[in-house]
């Protein structure tokens, strides 16, 4: 409302500070509603599973992300359902538990063979159990379970129980492994999220899996060649799923077992994504990322909506 010119002639010691205070007041209700809503702290308020710095493209590339790391193993002897493995985990338990993931080798495989996973996930804010299997031998349906036993163990169990949210779990695995991940899935609709490298199964269809499912082959592989095994798993899971598939260039069966960025920082921003529902990591997923030096094709929607 105007006021009267008189009343400004009057009062004129009052006039300059209230409406500098006013203007004052309006910016910083503008700052603080901006930073509200793009701010960095803000999603931190708004989610309470994010975990660590802004990610960049350096961030995820990195042979280790911001958080310390330490490991522990666990006999055969000291758990039933599975072989035992290493657990590997933030040491700073400033932020408060963290997801877990467990990961299957496969066929013939020892933990060794996705041993460098453990350490470059758990660095990213993860708990990470690398586990071995009964038998090397094992089928994908035997190692589906045993991945939920080894989940069982690490969040009931385990002397880092304590540092894991359980209900924010997923699930990794190698050639049989991987096809172990999908059966996991498939019977524990609860997980976060699955990832199956360069997968194996006899099983090709998977309509019954709503876990968030990135699967990983390549395009030389000649064991669990894309065409009968990575591509069809990827085609029968429901399109309502949040799933991508990504095929590796110029890459084998056992590209998976040796240090890789592209399967890492894919790795990392679908964990991040779905198991800590941190939107952060979307720019990495969506778009989706188009074909390069490492990357054969990748197919895929872009996240749901948290």
């Amino acid at each position: 409302m105007q006021q009267n010119p008189h009343t400004h002639a009057a009062r004129p010691a009052f006039r300059g500070p209230r409406r500098r205070l006013a203007a004052l007041t309006a910016a910083v209700a503008a700052a603080v509603a901006l930073t509200t809503l793009t701010g960095p702290g803000a999603q931190a308020a708004d989610n309470p599973y994010e975990r660590g710095p802004a990610p960049t493209e350096s961030s995820i590339e990195a042979l280790r992300g911001p958080y310390s790391v330490a490991d522990t193993s666990v006999s055969s002897l000291a758990v039933t359902g599975f072989g035992g493995g290493t657990i590997y985990y933030p040491t700073s338990t400033s932020d408060g538990t963290f997801g877990a993931v467990v990961i299957s080798p496969g066929f013939t495989a020892y933990q060794s063979s996705i041993a460098w996973l453990g350490p470059r996930l758990a660095s990213q804010g993860f708990v990470v159990f690398t586990i071995d299997t009964n038998t090397t031998l094992d089928q994908p349906d035997s190692r589906g379970r045993q991945l939920l036993a080894a989940l069982d163990y690490l969040t009931e169990r385990s002397s880092v129980r304590g540092r894991i949210d359980s209900s924010r779990l997923g699930v990794m695995g190698h050639s049989m492994g991987g096809g172990g991940s999908l059966e996991a899935a498939k019977s524990r609709p609860s997980l976060q999220a699955a990832i199956p490298l360069t997968p194996w199964n006899l099983d090709k269809s998977w309509p019954e899996v709503s876990t968030p499912t990135l699967i990983v082959g390549a395009d030389g592989d000649t064991v669990a060649p894309v065409s009968s095994h990575s591509e069809p798993f990827y085609s029968s899971l429901p399109s309502g799923t949040d799933r991508a598939y990504l095929e590796l260039n110029n890459a084998t069966h056992f590209s998976p077992n040796t240090s890789n960025t592209t399967i890492a920082k894919y790795s990392i921003s679908w964990l991040k994504r779905f198991i800590d529902n941190d939107t952060r990591y979307e720019q990495f997923l969506c778009p989706l990322p188009r074909p390069s030096l490492t990357i054969e094709e990748y197919r895929g929607n872009c996240p749901h909506g948290s």
